[in-house]
């Protein structure tokens, strides 16, 4: 079995263990395990990378990443105009990457139910067993933790001296102090009050709010400052007391610019105190803890009652075979229950939703509400068509895939049926929505002028779509392992965005003119209907094993 280093450097320790009365042989072999199983685990930032029986080093490759997102950090190190606010900004990165990094890639190490399982039927104490866990999980908090701070961390030193090097290092201990209890409180929390399904979707939800907010979350923090010319004020607020980055970056405004008041004075008692407090009274919650990790295992799950009438309803009045509505209905169902489809396929939803805002947004600053509400800036409408590609590649993917015998088991012939109704339940469950809120969004923005452009945007992009899904490799909804979502149609994503654009500049150019908007209207619908009823007539050729 391999021997790790940092096995080899906690040997060092091993009198200090054992007047803990931690029995040190056994606790290093649970940590041996553990370590060795890791490697086999993917993290979330190379999710789109596959388990490799060669290499066990998955997760210090992740390492890379954090080490890039932690270059973010420098600008603001280096500054010496506002230390509350670029430390603020430096603490707020660091919190939520380290937070949602714990969430979503190792809340198997929180929420390890093996141990008692396997080992607990053992005669082995239990303070062996949670000091095992509390290293596995400091180990790897650290390797995280120093990838993403250690750059700014030596930049610290080296432009603002040894004093708030130290301060930086000491307030980001606490700062992973303060994370990891806050992380066990919130699991705790769902975890007394639900059952195990529950927190397993809101890890499922944080997983994918990791990906949207790297893209995002940068345009509502910096909205806490006035900046005016690269004049930066703070304002103390009631509310800030809620915030720990602002917290945390209070001790460096006192040291560097000497700015010492009440405000900044109980900043800084917070700091220190908050993060001992929390991990004294987590130290007290560990046996409930304990107990109520014990509703993961139990895998019986509340039968919901579902109202089903709503998809009944829709696959009535969209579809026109019995074979379509039936898929219909398994479609959105799929799309309700999949957790590693929700995890594929919600980010790129939720970058739809967020893109054309962000910059609708960012012109309305610039340019002032009344001029953007009379220019064109609802084309931007044309990101929320990005997430298509995306969702209707990864629907081929299922963690039930081996399920897909019943395809064959059915009396069906002719495949046609099953992709007509796959593809109305995702156009009307994950895309009308979406485009119905931005529609109506921006219609309150720019007036009922816009009408005619926005059935345009949405007949463009369902000809992109269903011409996208002609050109793409042919497989049954949810047959195939996720494993294999590697090998991602790339070029046929690339393409769409291509062709999105081109409609969209062809959009731009011909609708000039009232007249112009409906000639191009009756236009596209005709090129839509000629492209569905070609991608379905032959489409049985090109399914394999069907």
């Amino acid at each position: 079995m391999r021997d790790f280093k940092f096995l080899k450097f906690l040997d060092w320790f091993r009198p200090l263990f054992e007047k803990l009365g931690v029995d040190y042989f056994v606790m290093r072999k649970i940590l041996q395990v553990k370590l060795i199983m890791d490697g086999r685990r993917v993290p979330t930032v190379l999710s789109n990378k596959t388990p490799s029986a060669e290499s066990d080093t998955n997760f210090f490759k992740s390492l890379g990443i954090y080490l890039l997102m932690g270059l973010t950090l420098l600008p603001f190190v280096w500054m010496r105009q506002n230390y509350i606010y670029q430390m603020s900004i430096v603490f707020t990165i660091i919190m939520f990457f380290i937070m949602t990094s714990l969430i979503s890639d190792f809340s198997s190490v929180l929420l390890d139910i093996k141990d008692k399982n396997i080992i607990g039927t053992k005669p082995l104490q239990p303070k062996t067993l949670h000091l095992a866990k509390t290293i596995h999980l400091s180990l790897y908090l650290f390797y995280i933790t120093a990838a993403l701070v250690g750059p700014a961390l030596c930049l610290s030193l080296y432009r603002q001296g040894i004093l708030f090097f130290l301060i930086f290092l000491v307030t980001i201990i606490l700062l992973d102090v303060l994370i990891i209890v806050l992380t066990s409180l919130v699991y705790l929390f769902v975890l007394r009050f639900f059952d195990g399904e529950k927190l397993k979707d809101i890890i499922n939800y944080i997983q994918i709010i990791l990906t949207i907010v790297i893209s995002v979350g940068y345009q509502i923090f910096i909205r806490l400052f006035n900046v005016m010319n690269l004049d930066i004020h703070f304002e103390p607020k009631w509310w800030q007391f809620l915030i720990p980055p602002i917290w945390f970056s209070a001790p460096f405004q006192m040291l560097k610019k000497s700015e010492i008041n009440t405000t900044y004075i109980i900043f800084g008692i917070m700091t220190i105190v908050i993060p001992i407090v929390a991990l004294t009274l987590y130290i007290k919650l560990i046996p409930i803890f304990e107990e109520n990790l014990q509703k993961l295992s139990n895998h019986t799950e509340r039968i919901k009652k579902v109202n089903r009438r709503p998809d009944q309803l829709l696959s009535w009045l969209l579809c026109n075979s019995n074979e379509e509505r039936i898929f219909f209905r398994f479609t959105s169902a799929m799309m309700k229950s999949e957790r590693e489809y929700k995890l594929k396929v919600y980010p790129s939803i939720g970058l739809a939703i967020a893109f054309p805002y962000i910059f609708l947004f960012q012109q309305i600053s610039a340019l002032g509400f009344k001029e953007v509400s009379q220019g064109k800036s609802y084309y931007l409408i044309y990101f929320c068509g990005l997430m298509l590609p995306t969702v209707m590649w990864m629907l081929r993917y299922s963690a039930a895939y081996k399920g897909a015998w019943i395809y064959k088991a059915l009396p069906i012939n002719d495949p046609a049926p099953i992709f007509r109704g796959t593809i109305k339940a995702v156009i009307t469950k994950l895309f009308f929505p979406i485009f119905l809120l931005q529609a109506i969004s921006f219609l309150i923005i720019f007036g009922v002028r816009i009408l005619p452009d926005l059935l345009i945007v949405f007949v463009n992009i369902m000809i992109i779509n269903i011409a996208s899904f002609l050109a793409s490799e042919k497989s049954l909804p949810f047959s195939e392992e996720y494993k294999s979502a590697q090998q991602s149609n790339g070029l046929i994503a690339f393409l769409s965005l291509f062709g999105l654009a081109a409609l969209a500049g062809i959009h731009l150019t011909v609708t000039r003119s009232i007249i112009g908007a409906y000639v191009y209207f009756v236009v596209a619908v005709i090129v839509f209907l000629v492209f569905w009823l070609l991608t379905f007539r032959s489409i049985s050729f090109k399914i394999k094993d069907f």
